[in-house]
């Protein structure tokens, strides 16, 4: 019966795609309303922040709308729009980093998130440094390779490396 139900989902969620990329805004809806959790969780675990979490949000699905006649479906929908989340979410880090960096002097900028809002390793991940959160969602929450995260990130796949493992280091000792 599950098997019948997520195939219906997945001809369902297909015909939504079809008539989005054609500018069926209702179609575009449905689609914002079954992604827009998980678009918004991956964007709060990589910055760390609500207000810019909900920024990369927007902007993915502006973005979206955009890109989604371009969508062949070579790969499932769900993981375009994850590396369009990914992508997103870094420009968007680097943008509000640098611009704290200029004109607030700070490394980063970060709002306190609600305490009841995440369980208690979301909230941990949340505090590790800006890099080493970046490599620990996309290596061990969101299961990238290290070198696809250096080529991501522009970095070496051995700082990739380091970076994971500082982050493990710190998240040890906050526990």
């Amino acid at each position: 019966m599950a098997l019948v139900e997520n195939h219906q989902s997945i001809t369902q969620e297909s015909e939504w795609i079809a008539k989005a990329a054609a500018g069926d805004r209702n179609a575009f809806r449905l689609l914002y309303e079954l992604h827009h959790q998980r678009v918004y969780a991956l964007a709060l675990r990589l910055s760390s922040s609500p207000s810019i979490a909900e920024e990369i949000t927007q902007d993915c699905f502006v973005r979206l709308w955009q890109k989604l006649p371009s969508f062949r479906g070579d790969s499932q929908f769900s993981t375009w729009l994850h590396k369009l989340v990914v992508n997103q979410s870094l420009t968007t880090i680097k943008k509000h980093k640098s611009w704290a960096q200029r004109f607030l002097g700070f490394e980063s900028v970060n709002e306190p998130v609600k305490e009841d809002e995440y369980d208690e390793l979301d909230q941990l991940i949340m505090k590790l440094p800006e890099r080493a959160r970046i490599v620990f969602v996309l290596h061990a929450v969101e299961g990238y390779r290290h070198d696809e995260i250096a080529n991501l990130l522009k970095i070496a796949a051995g700082t990739s490396k380091a970076q994971y493992h500082r982050a493990r280091g710190l998240l040890k000792e906050m526990f």
